[in-house]
């Protein structure tokens, strides 16, 4: 009796494509929201953290 070929377990799928999650228009309504929030709250101990996203945004966005 011939040996059996092993049998070779089946590829698992690709995985789906990512997609973008914001659109270039959510990131300037985003940092329209940070920059009134900038404004409305200026003592506010993470101003500078708020700061630097709305900066990231910018260069995101476009």
């Amino acid at each position: 009796m011939a040996p059996q070929p092993l049998a070779t377990p089946p590829l698992p799928p690709e995985p789906a494509r990512a997609r973008a999650v914001f659109s270039t228009e959510d990131f300037s309504l985003l940092r329209t929201a940070v920059a009134h929030y900038l404004w409305a709250v200026q003592d506010a101990p993470d101003l500078p953290k708020f700061g630097n996203l709305y900066h990231r945004l910018g260069r995101i966005g476009g």
